[in-house]
């Protein structure tokens, strides 16, 4: 599932950055701003300014970003500053797609429809937005022009997301998240988490930035992204309004719209309470399906703003005091939806959600440790062992980032790498955006380092090594079935499955092998261990359960 989910992904990254011939000559109005040139200058090796903008690595290996300015300037600024690391990571998405996909046939056969696909993509995107893609793309690597000049390519990238989920009906992201108030937060206040468990390969992930942007018009606003990436998939503003957003079903659409992460990107620099942040949402037209949650220290509480290219529903917490997101909708507007129906039935979607619900009430006041913990939770419902990298997990152990809010408060926690079990460092957007930097002062990390959230001690266990060697093991397993070779010893196996003894993949891999081996007793052995452990979905059990008939036919 995550394979095929990664391939669709790459696909539409190579395929969406060819427009049509109007598109391809697209540039956004830039002339009302200020397109002054950034100098960039080095602190230290780790360290780097222009202005009052400065990008640092901190000592949990987390890029801090501050920017300031009109659109122009905060993407000249972001682009100057992240200039190594932009180029970096199109290469890391380019050079996948070569990887995933070798064949020129296959790049070609979509090539054409999805030209016509992204043709009015750039209409459906503010010029303010636009123009700060603009600026962070003058620093995008030359050597990729030949798939798309930097800018639109920079602006298509925005909907890779979108594009990767409308083209297979896939969501490339699981998240989970929830929001607790009043008697189910420890001080009452609004305290939210979420984990954003979007997997686009392992160098993905390697160079998180905590971006702070204080821009000309609009609140202040801190969000978790990467290099290249000015949309917001998990932030919070000055005025505790947060947002973040998790995959839904969707209907393949006709044509590319409003990217989701532009939306939530325009929600968190112009909202300050959720009718402010829902009438954002109505205005724009989207082309996937998605959640957003949004929390506001305004109105003390948080909804569900579950958005569809045809509909719009606000889901509002059931007993007023909490309220959990996965992957299906739950407002009445969309909850009936066939697809939604399907959704909840065929995916782990409900059962992480049901999950979740078990979590909280185990809790009862909700802190940002007892937050972090759910977050990295691994077990399945009443502790179940799932095997580490299950879907059905709150913790996936393949999060891009971790998060917790504390909006009235204007604080929030950011995981540090690997996955959510770094430490959780903590962000304080009351001193940030109060206090400037000057340009004589020397730049430190912004982090609030006496309330971090220490790092999972499942770090240090063998359990977590014992992982670590199987996601090796699981390419080179991986490589094995696809060439139909031999394995590289008769112990190899057992080796295998004992570095993830509770996962379900382990034995249908093995089962596999056996099968093209035509070792029908032993694949037959190997798919029925598989069905005892908690497999990902209905569809994989049914595929498990097939291939279990078919060798027991063949005995």
């Amino acid at each position: 599932m995550k394979k095929l989910t990664v391939y669709i992904f790459f696909l539409a990254l190579f395929l969406i950055s060819c427009g049509t011939s109007k598109s391809m000559r697209h540039q956004p109005e830039i002339a009302a701003y200020n397109n002054t040139i950034p100098i960039v200058k080095k602190q230290s090796d780790t360290i780097f300014y222009t202005g009052n903008n400065f990008l640092l690595k901190n000592k949990q290996h987390l890029w801090e970003l501050y920017v300031e300015g009109d659109p122009l300037e905060r993407g000249l600024a972001i682009g100057s500053l992240t200039d190594s690391l932009l180029k970096k990571q199109e290469h890391v998405f380019f050079d996948k797609i070569n990887e995933l996909i070798p064949s020129d046939f296959k790049k070609s056969l979509l090539r054409n429809f999805l030209k016509w696909y992204n043709r009015k993509l750039y209409l459906n995107v503010d010029n303010e937005f636009q123009t700060e893609i603009y600026g962070v793309s003058q620093y995008a690597p030359k050597d990729l022009n030949h798939i798309a000049p930097s800018f639109l390519r920079d602006l298509y990238l925005h909907g890779a997301h979108d594009i990767g989920h409308a083209v297979q009906d896939l969501a490339m992201v699981g998240c989970t998240s929830f929001a607790a108030w009043g008697n189910k937060s420890d001080d009452g206040s609004l305290i939210l988490g979420r984990n954003f468990d979007f997997y686009a390969g392992d160098d993905f992930a390697k160079e998180k930035i905590v971006a702070f942007i204080n821009p000309k018009e609009g609140y202040p606003f801190m969000m978790i992204t990467w290099p290249g990436m000015i949309g917001a998939c998990s932030g919070m503003n000055a005025e505790g309004l947060t947002v973040t957003i998790n995959a839904g079903k969707s209907k393949i659409p006709l044509i590319a719209k409003t990217p989701i992460s532009i939306v939530t990107r325009e929600i968190l620099q112009y909202a300050k309470t959720i009718d402010e942040a829902v009438a954002i949402a109505k205005k724009r037209k989207v082309f996937v399906s998605e959640s957003i949650m949004v929390g506001s220290a305004n109105d003390d509480k948080a909804v569900l703003i579950e958005i569809a290219p045809d509909n719009l529903g606000v889901f509002e917490a059931p007993d007023g005091n909490e309220i959990i997101c996965s992957n299906h909708f739950q407002s009445d507007a969309l909850k009936d939806n066939k697809r939604n129906l399907a959704q909840i039935k065929d995916s782990h979607s409900q059962y992480r959600f049901d999950r979740m619900t078990q979590l909280l009430n185990e809790n009862q006041k909700i802190t940002p440790q007892i937050a972090a913990n759910i977050l990295r939770n691994k077990e399945g419902i009443d502790n179940v062992p799932l095997g580490y990298g299950n879907e059905k997990a709150i913790n996936q152990l393949l999060a891009h980032h971790g998060i917790v809010f504390k909006p009235a408060q204007r604080l929030v926690w950011v995981s540090a790498n690997p996955y959510q079990l770094g430490e959780f460092v903590c962000y304080d957007l009351n001193t940030i955006f109060k206090n400037k930097k000057e340009n004589t002062a020397a730049i430190v990390s912004l982090e609030n380092s006496a309330m971090n959230i220490p790092p999972d001690p499942f770090l240090k266990t063998e359990a977590y090594q014992n992982y670590i060697q199987f996601r090796i093991e699981d390419k080179k397993m991986d490589s094995f079935l696809a060439k139909k070779s031999d394995l590289p010893s008769n112990q190899y196996l057992d080796y295998y499955q004992s570095l993830n003894p509770d996962y379900w993949v382990v034995y249908y891999k093995a089962g596999l092998y056996f099968y093209q081996n035509k070792k029908y007793n032993l694949a037959e052995e190997q798919f029925g261990k598989a069905l005892t452990k908690e497999v990902t979905s209905r569809v994989e059990r049914e595929k498990i359960s097939s291939y279990l008939k078919k060798a027991k036919r063949k005995l």
